[in-house]
């Protein structure tokens, strides 16, 4: 009698396990079907989107000028600006142009990005580089780009290249103003001289 109640007792948690795996199985089969598919609102290829301000406060009829504040560019643009937290899409890359008081230039490019339209943020990924009208150069992996404050940061490694003074830093972590004039770095691994390593070729 003792070892059938113990028989009992097995088949019991056994059943008990087998209905449990199984509604465990139904149910990631239900959440993978269940999981709706996000589709474009609109697709533009070779697309180039201008951001403008204008100079002087204009009445409802009255035209003035307007300054351009940055360029976004590339081949394809998704728009999921149909979502409740809409943003867009760029899967082969972009280019952004940006324009400061003086008209001087800007450029950042990635082979993949994402701009978030209610907070104008532009996370940018892959073969990120900006590059600055003085010659500055920021190569890294990964960078988030705020329109709104003029900010850019990364938490990755990075180089950093600046020939006013002739050196390439090597670093993780930086915050840095669009223009490249002033940077943050979190982390730095070491300070390379170009000048002097072209000197010492030449000798």
């Amino acid at each position: 009698m003792k070892q059938i109640h113990n028989f009992k007792g097995i088949a019991v948690v056994y059943t008990m396990a087998m209905l449990f795996l199984s509604c465990q199985d139904d149910y990631k089969r239900v959440g993978d079907e269940a999981a709706k598919k996000v589709y474009p609102r609109s697709v533009a290829e070779n697309f180039s989107g201008t951001y403008t301000e204008s100079l002087e406060k204009l009445g409802s009829e009255e035209l003035g000028s307007s300054k351009v504040l940055a360029v976004i560019s590339g081949p394809i643009r998704n728009d999921f600006d149909q979502l409740s937290f809409p943003y867009q899409t760029f899967p082969e890359g972009l280019l952004v142009e940006i324009f400061n008081e003086k008209n001087e230039k800007t450029t950042i490019e990635a082979d993949f990005g994402v701009l978030y339209s209610k907070t104008s943020i532009v996370d940018l990924r892959g073969n990120v580089l900006i590059k600055s009208d003085d010659g500055k150069k920021l190569a890294t992996s990964q960078l988030y780009y705020d329109r709104g404050n003029e900010w850019a940061f990364t938490q990755e490694k990075f180089t950093f290249t600046n020939p006013d003074d002739g050196t390439v830093m090597d670093g993780e972590g930086m915050d840095i103003q669009k223009d490249l004039k002033f940077l943050n770095a979190h982390k730095t691994y070491g300070l390379m001289l170009i000048k002097e390593d072209k000197e010492q070729k030449n000798d």
